[in-house]
């Protein structure tokens, strides 16, 4: 049985005054919450900080980007270790903005992800295609192929270690929402494709969320589609009520 997750990407949003005004509502509304994981990723300059809040709480740190390398000469990068060091156990890796606008690749995906699980983090890896893509009806074999570079090298073990973030374009931050069915189109093939390149048992481990507009009125929903474990929540993570509604969603 896999154990739903459930990640907040705050994205560029909230002074450390901010965040730490939404832990203040956040951590109390999840008091309690033990069989799913609940992530928060905020900016890099409010780590510290929310780490620091959310010591011996249910509630999970993560970042939203990491680098391949430890250390060296990569302006404005932030490497693996210097995230671990402020509690960091997840990391967003690939996601579509970093993709589109900052020219991450599908090898830097790969590297970022390896490098993170290397340091002892789990990377959440976002797939997803454009509109047009999905127009074309070529949006299985797009998805298939970005899950093939990015866990490209992995061991069957580390594979099922990971998570992997269906977040259509066409749907992120716009209110338009792939319909469960749509997610569990995805998410699925997803799934077969995990299990062609390192098994059943691989397939069977990974945790599969989806991302795209997701509310506190269409968790349920997509909580009960067979392959969907959890979700990647953008705008309603910057709302303790709506992040937590949807961290509390109630199971089938």
């Amino acid at each position: 049985m896999r154990k739903p997750i459930i990640a907040g990407n705050w994205k560029m949003n909230n002074t450390i005054a901010e965040a730490m005004q939404l832990m203040k509502g956040l951590i109390p509304l999840v008091k309690g919450v033990r069989d799913r994981d609940v992530v928060v990723c905020p900016p890099a300059t409010a780590l510290a900080v929310v780490g620091s809040a959310l010591h011996g709480k249910n509630v999970i740190l993560g970042a939203q980007n990491v680098h391949w390398a430890e250390s060296g000469a990569y302006t404005g990068e932030i490497s693996p270790k210097m995230l671990k060091e402020l509690g960091v156990r997840y990391v967003i890796v690939g996601h579509s903005e970093r993709r589109q606008y900052f020219g991450e690749t599908d090898a830097g995906v790969n590297q970022r992800a390896k490098a993170a699980l290397k340091a002892g983090l789990v990377p959440i890896i976002c797939v997803g295609e454009a509109l047009p893509t999905r127009e074309k009806g070529t949006y299985k074999r797009f998805v298939a192929r970005q899950v093939k570079l990015a866990l490209a090298g992995f061991t069957p073990a580390e594979a099922a270690k990971i998570v992997i973030a269906y977040e259509p374009i066409w749907a992120i931050g716009t209110g338009k929402t792939a319909t469960f069915e749509e997610a569990e189109e995805v998410s699925s093939h997803i799934r077969q494709t995990v299990g062609k390149l390192f098994g059943e048992n691989a397939a069977a481990a990974i945790r599969i969320q989806y991302g795209g507009s997701v509310k506190p009125a269409t968790i349920a929903g997509l909580m009960e589609m067979p392959n969907v474990d959890g979700a990647l929540v953008g705008g309603a993570a910057l709302q303790a009520k709506d992040f937590a509604a949807i961290v509390k969603y109630q199971g089938p």
